[in-house]
Parts: structure tokens; C-alpha cells; sequence
């Protein structure tokens, strides 16, 4: 059977390694950037190197920064009582497109899914109830995906959270059950930010 030379196969095989690129599209972008401009290629390499080697996750909420805190937790026009706990740090600014939302965030980085192996102490949730215990914080949003993994997430967090005596809320059902925060479009999770309920 045929095969690509080996740099090639090599290139698609590594591109097939981030989420949501299969075979064919992995193809596309090698092919695509073999036929662009050697400077096209090395500006893109160049870009992925730069951003890998000079971001890292803030100490306090996750997120993917330059700087420690991130510019988010040490915004003074930030609502430092409230914090909304994500998934992914994508989903920061999925959530700021809205201009709705004000207040501090915390990355998991993930969810519970005891199928892939991840439970509680895969996730960053040690960093959440540490915040929690300084005892400035009157509210949490929880704001993970609709998903099975989501709901089971934001249910144990709940759970959790409940002895430090604050209002717990989740974002409302206006995000399609079974759906990635990152392909919902702003008007959607706005709606679900104000419509979240107390669990």
C-alpha cells in the first residue's frame, strides 16, 4: 500500500495529535503548508515555539499566561467574590466575548471521566477550595459543558463546596445538551450566564 515519504507522514501523524484534526484534515494542513512559502512555515513553527515556551498557567486560576497572576486576577475592576470554574482555559474567553461577566475565573483543566481515568486529583481543584477557605468568595458559577462529564464535574463540585456556606450556581441549559462551550456563540452563553441557577 502507499504511503507518504516519511517527513510527510510524519508531519500528518503529529498534526492527527490535536483534538479535532482527523486523517483527512491533517492531510489538508501538511499539504497545504508544503505548497505555501518556506517563510509561511517557519513563521508558523516560529509562532508555536514562541507561545510553548513563553506562557505557562497562572497560580491562582489556571488560565494560560505571560505573567503570574494572569491579567485577569489582577484586574482591579474584576468582582473578586465571584469565580466561574471552566473546563478549559478557551473557554475564559468564550465566556468574556459576552461582556456580561465580571468576576474571577478557575481553569480544571479537564473533567471527571473515570472511563479516561481522571478523577478529582487529575483536575485543578485543590487550587479552588484553597481560594474558597480565604473566605472572600459569596459565589461560584459553575460553568462546565452540558455534557455527561460536565454535569458529573459540576455535581461533585457542588457537593464539595457546600460546606463553606456559599451560593453555588450553574449556567443555565441555554447551551445545547452534548455541546462544546468552544463552538457556542456568544448570545447563547450569555443567556445561560444570566439564566444559571442555584444548585
Amino acid at each position: 500500500m502507499f504511503d507518504f515519504t516519511p517527513p510527510v507522514t510524519k508531519l500528518i501523524a503529529e498534526l492527527k495529535k490535536i483534538p479535532g484534526i482527523g486523517r483527512k484534515s491533517a492531510q489538508r494542513i501538511s499539504f497545504h503548508l508544503l505548497k505555501s512559502g518556506k517563510q509561511e512555515a517557519l513563521e508558523l513553527a516560529n509562532a508555536i515555539i514562541a507561545a510553548r515556551e513563553s506562557t505557562f498557567f497562572c497560580s491562582l486560576c489556571n488560565n494560560i499566561t505571560t505573567a503570574d497572576p494572569c491579567e485577569i486576577c489582577i484586574a482591579p475592576a474584576r468582582e473578586i467574590n465571584k469565580i466561574c470554574v471552566v473546563e478549559e482555559p478557551f473557554n475564559i474567553y468564550s465566556i468574556e466575548k459576552t461582556n456580561l461577566y465580571k468576576g474571577l475565573y478557575h481553569v480544571l483543566h479537564g473533567n471527571l471521566s473515570p472511563l479516561q481515568g481522571i478523577g478529582p486529583d487529575e483536575l485543578k481543584i485543590s487550587g479552588l477550595t484553597g481560594r474558597l477557605e480565604k473566605g472572600n468568595v459569596e459565589e461560584v458559577i459553575l460553568a462546565t459543558s452540558p455534557t455527561t462529564e460536565g454535569n458529573a464535574t459540576a455535581h461533585y463540585l457542588s457537593r464539595l463546596m457546600k460546606k463553606y456556606g456559599i451560593k453555588i450556581t450553574r449556567i443555565a441549559l441555554g447551551l445545547p445538551i452534548g455541546a462544546d462551550m468552544d463552538y457556542v456563540d456568544s448570545v447563547t452563553i450569555a443567556k445561560a450566564i444570566e439564566g444559571r441557577v442555584e444548585l
